[in-house]
């Protein structure tokens, strides 16, 4: 399971690793988008609405698991990287009963809070009754959920990016099946997609320990390593409450323009839905490119082979940005004929032609400052990440989306390039702070001891 990324080419051990990063990526978006498929084949408009709401809510409270997780990744892969089993074991036995007790009364919290959030997602009379059965019965997951994403952030951080791949494709594959089962067969409606969500979950984490129980992965973990120890826990949100919190951020201020969108009329708002949605997917690679530099910047960084370290991040940005540039490039062409795969509307397609040749070019930005974010992480410099993320959204996407919409009602090619602005201005804060920080020797110290 324990893979040294700190040997051999730069270059196929970042390929080594993004590549089934990618795809994990890819199994998730399309594990999200079953249940919404699914129950749109068996049921009215009110359920799918119900799953629709209710799944942007989870959404953004996996990415807030995921974005805490990360400081497990990368403590793990520093102590990978300088060959001390000993602080691995320790920083693997904190995350179990760190995250163990965040599920718990995160679980607690929500299901008490169930309605009110349900009510500030404005969420339609139709669809309340059906999005209470489905949040209620997800949040009773939030342990699975958690346990499923520790998992992964362990293996990850080392070096073993294959492994979650085929944990959430397990997922994947029990997700559709039990959806089928409890919507198609069953009649269920929304709680039977929330059932299926999060018994494929619990069915991914059975599998992963057997995994890790079958395998000989050389970690041996003690009663004593599960006792919270101040200084790994320090490390550990030091690194991951930045970047959970910058996540959960991000989500709202997609949520503030959809709002926006909304209050353009029906054709606009479904125009930005849509694109919204392709979007989400072209950003899997600079996605794993955050995660990519993360990881194998820790082992390098444990290794003390900082300039390792850097070459992965210059070429985790060449990836992105390159990536960025040609989709971006090629979507001037095909605008219309992507957004016109998800409707037949042609004053949609329209409408959505024009904000995703705006948008588009926030691909080869967000790679960039992805691969940034990653290698700040991985000197366990989050809160950099976070500042221009938050930077970002409180000065240019959000104020710059609302203007633009105010100031051009006819068309929605400059909302696109506001979002664009903001992404522009993380990389500029990214820049200034890497130059910054590489010229006082931040770049080049010693692994943080616990």
């Amino acid at each position: 399971m324990e893979k040294n990324l700190t040997t051999g080419s730069v270059l196929r051990n970042v390929l080594y690793f993004s590549l089934p990063y990618l795809l994990s990526y890819f199994l998730q978006t399309l594990y999200g988008m079953a249940d919404l498929f699914i129950i749109g084949q068996f049921e009215g408009a009110a359920s799918t609405t119900a799953v629709s709401v209710g799944s942007q809510v989870m959404h953004m409270i996996t990415v807030m698991i995921v974005g805490l997780a990360m400081g497990s990744t990368v403590s793990i892969g520093r102590f990978i990287g300088a060959g001390d089993h000993k602080r691995v074991t320790a920083v693997i036995g904190n995350t179990v009963s760190l995250f163990m007790a965040i599920s718990l009364a995160l679980m607690a919290i929500l299901l008490a809070l169930v309605r009110p959030i349900v009510a500030i997602m404005s969420t339609p009379e139709e669809a309340v009754s059906g999005t209470v059965a489905y949040l209620t019965i997800c949040f009773i997951g939030i342990p699975c959920i958690t346990a499923y994403n520790i998992i992964s952030s362990v293996f990850r951080g080392l070096g073993d990016s294959k492994s979650p791949m085929y944990f959430i494709a397990v997922a994947c594959a029990a997700n559709i099946a039990l959806d089928y089962l409890f919507i198609g067969v069953l009649g269920l409606g929304p709680a039977g997609a929330a059932l299926g969500t999060t018994l494929s979950q619990a069915i991914s984490v059975v599998v992963s320990l057997a995994v890790i129980l079958k395998r000989e992965t050389g970690i041996r973990l003690r009663r004593e390593d599960l006792r919270p120890k101040r200084g790994v826990l320090q490390q550990v949100l030091k690194i991951g409450l930045p970047v959970a919190l910058q996540d959960g951020f991000i989500q709202i201020a997609f949520i503030v323009i959809t709002i926006i969108a909304n209050r353009r009329g029906l054709n606009d708002a479904a125009a930005v839905g849509i694109v919204e949605k392709v979007i989400s997917f072209l950003f899997l690679v600079p996605s794993s490119m955050l995660s990519t530099v993360s990881a194998l910047g820790a082992q390098n960084i444990g290794a003390g082979k900082h300039d390792r370290a850097a070459r992965t991040l210059q070429y985790a940005i060449l990836i992105a940005a390159g990536f960025g540039f040609c989709i971006s490039i090629l979507m001037q062409w095909i605008a219309e004929p992507v957004v016109s795969l998800f409707t037949t509307d042609p004053v949609v397609i329209v409408a959505g032609g024009q904000y995703i040749r705006g948008y588009i070019w926030d691909c080869l930005f967000a790679g960039i400052h992805f691969s940034f974010s990653g290698y700040f992480c991985a000197y366990g410099r989050s809160e950099i990440s976070f500042l221009h993320n938050i930077c970002a959204i409180l000065l240019m996407r959000v104020p710059g989306v609302y203007l633009m919409s105010v100031l051009f009602p006819d068309t929605l090619f400059p909302m696109g390039i506001a979002t664009v602005c903001g992404s522009l201005l993380s990389v500029l804060i990214c820049v200034v702070a890497f130059f910054y920080l590489k010229k006082r020797g931040c770049f080049g110290g010693t692994v943080v001891q616990v």
